[in-house]
């Protein structure tokens, strides 16, 4: 497996983490987390659902899509423990995500750029196509757990809610998408990681690159006799004999 090329199980996790990120994006903007339904026995009026986000509440009656009352100060009075850690937990795993996006790209670059005869001053340079796919591939697994988690927790905190009050609060349709996106963040990672074991060998360090050392860099061997090799200096002093 030649690592000089951009091969497609880069090209693979790049995609998959720039959908992730795009999933990541749309579960933090969703108004749909959590669902209360407020339901009447008056035959004269409608059931009510309270559309619950991270920052902003909906409230709809059954059969229509305009929101009856649309909050749009929800985010600085959440009163549900869940939702207010993921007001955090999701954006910073978003800029771990994009910071893992920004370091992929560059490997890919300087992959795909880089001469193939590389330079000796910059052989040990920590900046370098393996580092970045390695470094890229810790954060994505990172992003993935900072936003999995908090998602998780939020069928458990439904749970709760339906304990303490009643059983009328059930979770929606955003828990599930950034679900699908901390798994797409796990699956980018693991495809990172499986492209670095391929292609970089085990005895060496993990930040050298990921090219060996052309021809004209291997270490030869002198037309040095064995005599030689064992002495720095080597002086022949002919005996001369006389004949009497």
């Amino acid at each position: 497996m030649g690592c000089r090329d951009v091969h497609a199980a880069t090209v693979l996790s790049f995609l998959c983490g720039i959908a992730s990120v795009a999933g990541l994006f749309a579960g933090t903007l969703l108004p749909n987390w959590r669902k209360l339904r407020l339901i009447t026995f008056n035959r004269n009026e409608k059931n009510l659902t309270v559309y619950t986000g991270l920052w902003v509440k909906c409230a709809r009656y059954d059969g229509s899509s305009d929101c009856l009352m649309y909050d749009t100060t929800w985010y600085s009075s959440v009163d549900q423990l869940d939702l207010r850690v993921l007001q955090f937990a999701l954006p910073l795993s978003i800029l771990i995500a994009m910071g893992a996006l920004l370091l992929c790209l560059i490997g890919m670059c300087n992959t795909a750029f880089r001469p193939s005869v590389p330079n000796i001053k910059l052989a040990k340079c920590l900046v370098n196509s393996a580092g970045c796919h390695l470094v890229a591939g810790l954060l994505f697994f990172l992003a993935g757990t900072v936003s999995l988690s908090p998602s998780i927790w939020v069928f458990f905190y439904n749970t709760h809610l339906n304990r303490k009050f009643e059983p009328v609060f059930t979770f929606d349709y955003a828990v599930y998408v950034t679900i699908a996106s901390a798994g797409g963040l796990f699956m980018t990672s693991l495809l990172l990681f499986i492209w670095y074991c391929a292609c970089k060998s085990l005895p060496s360090p993990f930040w050298q690159p990921l090219y060996s050392h052309p021809p004209s860099m291997h270490t030869y061997s002198q037309p040095y006799s064995a005599r030689s090799r064992l002495s720095a200096i080597e002086i022949d002093i002919p005996v001369v004999s006389h004949n009497t």
